[in-house]
């Protein structure tokens, strides 16, 4: 009895055993930087005199004094709104093209099938930084060859970093580095339907166009519904295009995104306090926006009542 109370007690424990190191680095590497950050963003520096000398700034305890702040900043309304704007935009077309390209990588006769998912799925592969770059220089009329074969060929030159175009500019940069992983994750999962259903459908005179309207994305709405809230993640945390493409135009401010400003308040303001409230709400609203999303859409893509 007591060497089966043993194992019993040890098969219990080994599924606890292999998680520990994720739990491990899960409270390591989120859960108390989060807890730190919460921490910050109720703290503040107090200032005595002119600040000058041993023990005249002193953190103290501030409440939801910088939350009041950042609720109240017009810069964090402005950038959010972008954001916002940048999402509408952005969504359809990245989320769409990959829907594309999967159905078309899905046909069954399609030359050089993994060529071309590569080709696709390569830009992603290159890091947001790089890719913003190799984008900026493209964009500077000085060193387009846009610009360069309308200049011969005696047309206007657009201005691709003006204020009325650097918003497109960077939504560009965002398509075809996020196109390629959402478009492997639609393929992947058509790839995991049966063939039989396709055979069924063509038995019945279907063709391959009526086979993608009515089988392919209908089966596909788990897994667009979840790239979906994937991109919407990444788009609320947009930071890398455009702080890079800011190097190269003055039409980008230090505040273009929430990220931005988070990391303008914290490095360049030196107002460590004010970037955790912001980063905090900027979470919270992330969080909201893509459970949100998921309850919208809960019942029809996954057949759940509530």
């Amino acid at each position: 009895m007591m060497v089966r109370t043993v194992r019993r007690g040890r098969r219990t424990a080994a599924p606890y055993a292999f998680l520990a190191p994720a739990v491990l680095l899960f409270t390591l590497f989120i859960l108390l930087p989060v807890g730190y950050t919460a921490w910050l963003s109720l703290r503040k520096v107090q200032v005595k005199g002119l600040g000058l000398g041993k023990g005249a700034r002193t953190e103290v305890f501030a409440g939801l004094d910088n939350y009041r702040r950042a609720i109240t900043d017009s810069e964090l309304w402005s950038g959010g709104l972008r954001v916002l704007a940048y999402g509408a935009l952005l969504l359809p077309i990245m989320l769409g093209l990959a829907l594309l390209f999967a159905l078309l990588l899905d046909r069954p006769r399609v030359a050089l099938r993994r060529f071309s998912r590569i080709s696709i799925f390569l830009p992603y592969a290159v890091p947001a930084v790089i890719a913003s770059m190799l984008w900026g220089f493209l964009y500077l009329p000085a060193m387009s060859p846009l610009n360069y074969v309308l200049a011969k060929l005696g047309l206007p030159e657009p201005n691709l970093l003006s204020t009325g175009s650097v918003f497109f500019s960077i939504v560009n940069i965002a398509i075809w580095g996020g196109v390629g992983f959402n478009m492997i994750i639609l393929y992947t999962s058509l790839r995991a339907i049966s063939p039989e259903i396709y055979e069924s459908a063509r038995i019945d005179g279907c063709s391959e166009l009526q086979i993608a309207l009515r089988i392919k994305i209908p089966l596909l709405i788990p897994a667009i519904v979840m790239t979906t809230v994937f991109s919407m993640i990444v788009t609320v945390q947009v930071f890398s295009e455009p702080m890079t493409i800011r190097s190269l135009t003055t039409n980008i401010t230090s505040t273009w995104t929430p990220l931005m400003k988070v990391y303008r308040d914290a490095f360049a303001a030196d107002d460590l306090y004010a970037a955790a409230a912001t980063s905090i709400l900027l979470a919270l609203f992330t969080l909201v926006l893509s459970f949100g999303f998921l309850r919208f859409v809960q019942r029809r893509a996954f057949g759940e009542e509530r």
